[in-house]
C-alpha cells in the first residue's frame, strides 16, 4: 500500500468506492493518463458487496477487448426464463440460446468479490493507484465552495483532487453532503435478499439441463405473497441462488421478513426439486434504488460526480433487471468526461456536463428515459395480487380438457377469468396501454 498518498499531491482525480461503477471510472482515467486514485473501504474491491448475479458485460468490450478470456466468470447464460407463479401453479417462457455460450457471450453469473476485484486489477494495470481500508468521511471544499477532495478516516486523511467521483452506493453520503442526492424515499427502493446453496456442478447440470459452464437465470412474478417485486433463481459453478427483490414500504406494511418470502419460494412445488439436498451457504441483502429516471438525482456540480447506485443507475423494467452494465458504462462516462475536464483545466458543472450528455447517446440514460414509467408498472400492487393469478389460471383453464364438452372459447374463458379474479376492464386496459408504452 502506498504510504505518500496523503502528500501535498493533488490528484486528478480521486474515485470513491471500487465497485464497478468506480473501477470503470479510475480505468478510464488512467488509460487518458490521469493521476487517478481509487478508494475502497473495504479491505479489498468487493469485499462490501453481497450481489452476486448476472452481469451482462459486453459494455466492456471497447476498453477491454476479450475481457472474457479471463473474467471470473461462473458460468455464462445459455438459458434465461420468466417465470409468472401463484403458490401452487407456475407458467415459464424459456428461452435457450447457444450463441450466449460462445464469444463474445450475453451474460454470465459471477460472485462480485471476483469482479471487483479483477475489474479493479484493470484499472490498477493501467496506472490507477488503490486505496483499501479507507472511508471517505465528507467533502473538502475550497474558499469558492468547489469540491477539491474527500476526508478519510487514515491519519492526515485529507486527500486533495481536481474532481471526486462518488462511487459510493445507493445511500451516497458524499452525493449527499454535496446537495445532489435527496434523502433516502422508501417508495424509490426495493430490499433484495438472496440465500446461496452448494450443490456439486454435475447436480446443477442434471437438475437443470445445462452443459458444462451453461447456467441459468429464471426472473418470477407471483412469489411475493402479493407484496410488489418478484424472485431470481441462477446458477452458479456449484451454488444455486434464489431470492427475492421487494418494495421497502409493501415489506414494511405487510409485517414479512424477507426471509419468510424466500422460505416460500424454495419450497414451491416449481423451485423445490433443483435444490434438493443443497447446503445453505450465504445470506445476505441490498438496498437497490429502483425509482428510475424520474427519481436521479442531478449527476454532477463544480469538482464532483455520482455513477453507479449513487446515481440510480439500476434498470428494472419488468423484463430486465440489470445495474453492474449500467454502474461500469456510467463510469465509463464519468472517466471520460473528467479526463476531458482535467485536459481542459475546468472542473465546473459546465465542464463536467458533457458526462450527462455522453450517457444520453448511449444505453445508460437512453434505456432509463425510454422506460421511465416502468416503476409504475413494476411495483403494481394489481400486478402482483391479481394479474399473476389470473395468468396461471388462464393458463390452465386452456390446457384444462374436460370431454365431453367442447373446447373453450378464449374470449368467453377470458372474461370469465376476469370476472373471477374481480379485476376491472378498465384496470387491465389502462396497465396493458402502459406496458405497451414502457416496451413499444
Amino acid at each position: 500500500m502506498p504510504e505518500n498518498v496523503h502528500d501535498a499531491k493533488v490528484w486528478d482525480v480521486v474515485v470513491v468506492g471500487a465497485g464497478p461503477a468506480g473501477s470503470a471510472a479510475a480505468l478510464a482515467l488512467a488509460r487518458a493518463g490521469c493521476s487517478v486514485l481509487l478508494l475502497e473501504r473495504g479491505p479489498f474491491p468487493g469485499s462490501k458487496n453481497v450481489y452476486g448475479g448476472v452481469v451482462y458485460a459486453r459494455v466492456l468490450d471497447e476498453i477491454l477487448p476479450q475481457w472474457w478470456l479471463d473474467v471470473p466468470v461462473q458460468r455464462w447464460v445459455t438459458r434465461r426464463s420468466t417465470m409468472i407463479m401463484t403458490g401452487h401453479q407456475a407458467l415459464t417462457v424459456d428461452i435457450r440460446a447457444q450463441n450466449w455460450g460462445k464469444a463474445p457471450f450475453n451474460g454470465m453469473t459471477t460472485y462480485r468479490p471476483d469482479f471487483d476485484a479483477w475489474l479493479a486489477g484493470k484499472a490498477v494495470d493501467a496506472g490507477a493507484v488503490l486505496i483499501t481500508s479507507t472511508v471517505a468521511t465528507g467533502l473538502i471544499r475550497d474558499g469558492r465552495g468547489r469540491v477539491c477532495g474527500v476526508r478519510t478516516d487514515r491519519p492526515g486523511g485529507d486527500l486533495r483532487a481536481r474532481v471526486v467521483i462518488a462511487c459510493d452506493g445507493v445511500n451516497s453520503f458524499l452525493a449527499k453532503e454535496a446537495g445532489l442526492l435527496p434523502a433516502a424515499d422508501a417508495g424509490h427502493h426495493t430490499l433484495g435478499v438472496k440465500e446461496v446453496w452448494s450443490l456439486p456442478p454435475e447436480v446443477i447440470e442434471e437438475r437443470y439441463a445445462l452443459g458444462r459452464r451453461e447456467g441459468l437465470d429464471i426472473e418470477m412474478l407471483g412469489c411475493t405473497r402479493g407484496i410488489p417485486g418478484g424472485g431470481f433463481l441462477y446458477t452458479g459453478h456449484d451454488t444455486v441462488t434464489v431470492g427475492v427483490v421487494v418494495s421497502v414500504e409493501a415489506l414494511a406494511k405487510a409485517k414479512v421478513r424477507p426471509e419468510e418470502l424466500i422460505a416460500d419460494l424454495r419450497a414451491h412445488p416449481a423451485i423445490a426439486p433443483g435444490l434438493r439436498g443443497a447446503d445453505l451457504k450465504e445470506y445476505a441483502a441490498h438496498l437497490i434504488p429502483e425509482g428510475g429516471y424520474r427519481t436521479m438525482p442531478k449527476l454532477a456540480t463544480d469538482g464532483l460526480l455520482i455513477a453507479g447506485d449513487a446515481a440510480g443507475m439500476c434498470l428494472a423494467a419488468g423484463l430486465w433487471l440489470e445495474g453492474v452494465n449500467f454502474a461500469i458504462g456510467s463510469g465509463l462516462a464519468a472517466g471520460a468526461a473528467t479526463a476531458k475536464a482535467v485536459r481542459a483545466g475546468d472542473f465546473s458543472a459546465a465542464a463536467l456536463a458533457s458526462y450527462r450528455t455522453s450517457m444520453q447517446a448511449n444505453f445508460v440514460l437512453s434505456d432509463h428515459k425510454r422506460m421511465k414509467d416502468a416503476p409504475k408498472l413494476v411495483l403494481n400492487e394489481r400486478l402482483h395480487a391479481q394479474y399473476t393469478s389470473l395468468i396461471c389460471d388462464m393458463a390452465e383453464a386452456i390446457f384444462t380438457v374436460v370431454n365431453p364438452e367442447p373446447k373453450p372459447r378464449m374470449t368467453a374463458l377470458l372474461r370469465r377469468t376476469v370476472k373471477d379474479h374481480g379485476v376491472r376492464w378498465r384496470d387491465l386496459a389502462k396497465d396493458a396501454a402502459l406496458g405497451g408504452r414502457i416496451f413499444r
